[in-house]
């Protein structure tokens, strides 16, 4: 009689990455940058060190991943929002400003993790490339939307409109903000209202 055999699954090399990455954003929304080590995020995803060293050419690199890949995160959710939004350019236009105030956006861990990226700008010149990278791509389409409003150039009235939704979504990411995520959705409308003319 022959033994059975076990059945043995090996993880494809993305479902590693992903999974360190996951990883990644864990540590470092748990522990900010200076408690995320290639241990912290190692036992965290459950595989040896050796993995990390195999797919990244270290923790620097596994972070810039995870940065990009968090920012991916956030545009497919801003992406979706339109999708899902009715055809009028302004509604469109909304629906991108406004899912920032919801989840997956809306989350305190998501914040977390951005929080440390945002730290790692100021010491970390391939990270601050990131960000710069990340920022540009949501402003562009942030002034694509605009145009479709309303055609000019519209540089600051998106970098005016980022800020505005940035300090939003950190208020409500920490929890108890002096303000509901309608509320938000009505003060961005207003101002939207107020650039636009």
């Amino acid at each position: 009689m022959q033994a059975a055999r076990s059945s043995f699954t090996r993880e494809s090399a993305d479902a590693r990455r992903d999974a360190l990455i996951a990883a990644c954003a864990h540590a470092l929304a748990r522990n900010g940058v200076q408690g995320t080590s290639v241990r912290v995020i190692c036992t965290e995803a459950g595989v040896s060190p050796g993995l990390l060293r195999h797919y990244y050419d270290g923790i620097d690199a596994l972070i810039a991943a995870t940065y990009r890949s968090t920012g991916d995160r956030v545009q497919k959710a801003l992406a979706d929002a339109v999708a899902a939004a009715p055809d009028a350019p302004r509604d469109r236009l909304l629906a991108y400003l406004t899912a920032s105030f919801v989840p997956p956006i809306a989350d305190p861990e998501l914040l977390a993790t951005w929080l440390a990226f945002w730290a790692l700008t100021k010491t970390d010149p391939h990270i601050a490339g990131l960000h710069g990278e990340i920022y540009r791509d949501y402003r562009a389409d942030l002034e694509t939307l605009l145009a479709a409003c309303r055609p000019g150039d519209h540089r600051l009235t998106a970098v005016a409109l980022t800020a505005l939704v940035d300090g939003l979504w950190l208020e409500l990411s920490l929890g108890d903000a002096p303000f509901s995520r309608e509320e938000a959705g009505a003060l961005v409308e207003k101002w939207l209202d107020a650039l636009l003319g």
